[in-house]
């Protein structure tokens, strides 16, 4: 999810990327919006969780799983399209790492990766969070989708109008988006049919 969040706040990231920014131990320090990059490159410089924790003061639980994913990263660049196997495709996308991302690492294209990974069955799973924590019966529900599962969580029987929504929210986007697509969700109900909405 962490890398998923950061290629959702700027479309020009593709994840937890060590190649962004230099490491600098002032910016270590000082919590900002690049942070999380130099972060990433520390730890591509082989920085010990402690000397991290002193310099950011990130939790160590955290640390180690921001390292997990860089040691990751060191797999995929010891390996080429070639010779990428099942599981360690299969593990990559369960870290988060989107084919793009893989793609750079194994220095491959992003439609290769997908192709390989549409060849050897990866997809996600869809699942959903109970909005209303078990309460009552939730008629809506978030969904999202992982590789870090097996089935779906609900059936699909088809029938359904899709609506796409705007995305997530920016600077100098606002309400309006959203607000459009629940109008035309309402529009159509009004007229019988089944939709869903898409927001990516």
């Amino acid at each position: 999810a962490f890398q998923k969040a950061l290629r959702m706040v700027d479309e020009n990231v593709n994840g937890f990327d060590p190649n962004i920014k230099e490491v600098d131990e002032d910016e270590l320090r000082e919590p900002t919006d690049k942070r999380m990059f130099v972060l990433a490159a520390a730890l591509k410089k082989k920085y010990t969780i402690d000397k991290l924790y002193e310099l950011t003061q990130i939790d160590r639980w955290f640390l180690e799983k921001f390292k997990n994913i860089i040691n990751y990263y060191d797999i995929l660049e010891d390996i080429s399209h070639s010779s990428i196997t099942y599981d360690i495709l299969k593990n990559a996308k369960k870290i988060g790492f989107s084919d793009k991302q893989i793609a750079n690492a194994i220095k491959s294209t992003e439609v290769a990766v997908r192709k390989l990974r549409e060849e050897f069955k990866i997809t996600p799973c869809v699942k959903k969070i109970d909005t209303v924590a078990a309460e009552w019966p939730a008629s809506t529900n978030y969904l999202y989708l992982t590789y870090n599962g097996n089935k779906h969580d609900l059936e699909f029987p088809g029938g359904f109008v899709m609506v796409l929504g705007s995305g997530v929210y920016r600077i100098g986007s606002s309400v309006e988006f959203d607000w459009c697509a629940v109008g035309c969700l309402r529009e159509l109900r009004n007229q019988g049919k089944k939709t869903i909405m898409v927001n990516y």
